[in-house]
């Protein structure tokens, strides 16, 4: 080859080269793409070998738990549960129940989970006490301006759907656990959110209990 040439074709060869390895390592760090089959096996039946619990002995089938302070997952955005599913297996809401199952699942079986709730169809709730449901409904439509309390459906809409990716579904929430969550913001004892933990610890026992009443009955 020609001497002008070859510094040249050298110089070609390698970029290629470079160009090849990048493309592989791009391929390699693609996402894998969450599957909901999976999520709705590994929810059903857990995984005996592993000790993981099948989630639905608590949270019900398809997501829809009959069991007060076990939240409804039925419908619930696929980035908040696996979200919250890594928060689980840290200090931010450290559960005994919940962190050691967080602890056993991979990241693909946590966003596996995550798709298949999201897809599940929620039933409906309703509140149950007519003496506070105007003040619940006052909280979570408009806040409470002398306290410095946003309106709830700023974030998670009027209608409690939430927006993906960025804030919770609530509609149709228990009240018991819907109020639970917020003492816990209030207390610290959950610290995975800044802004919960800023409005919690502004509302008194009495608002948090006709706000959580009336997010039950959102539809």
């Amino acid at each position: 080859m020609n001497r002008v040439l070859l510094p040249l074709a050298k110089s070609v060869f390698v970029a290629l080269l470079a160009v090849s390895s990048i493309a592989h390592a791009a391929e390699g760090n693609k996402a894998v793409k969450a599957d909901p089959a999976k999520g709705e096996t590994l929810y059903t039946s857990g995984d005996a070998a592993r000790n993981i619990a099948a989630c639905v002995s608590c949270h019900g089938a398809a997501g829809n738990s009959t069991i007060a302070l076990n939240p409804r997952l039925a419908g619930q955005h696929e980035a908040y549960i696996h979200k919250q599913l890594v928060n689980f297996k840290g200090p931010e809401r450290n559960n005994p129940i919940m962190t050691p199952i967080a602890k056993a699942l991979t990241e693909d079986e946590m966003k596996n989970i995550a798709a298949y709730l999201d897809k599940q169809a929620s039933k409906a709730g309703a509140a149950k006490n007519k003496e506070t449901v105007e003040l619940g409904k006052k909280i979570y439509r408009a806040g409470i301006a002398e306290k410095g309390v946003p309106a709830c459906a700023a974030c998670h809409s009027p209608s409690g759907a939430g927006i993906p990716n960025q804030f919770a579904r609530l509609a149709s929430q228990h009240q018991e656990y819907t109020a639970a969550q917020l003492i816990n913001f209030r207390s610290g004892a959950r610290k995975n959110s800044d802004p919960m933990t800023t409005i919690s610890r502004r509302l008194s026992d009495e608002e948090i209990q006709a706000v959580a009443d009336y997010i039950a009955g959102l539809k």
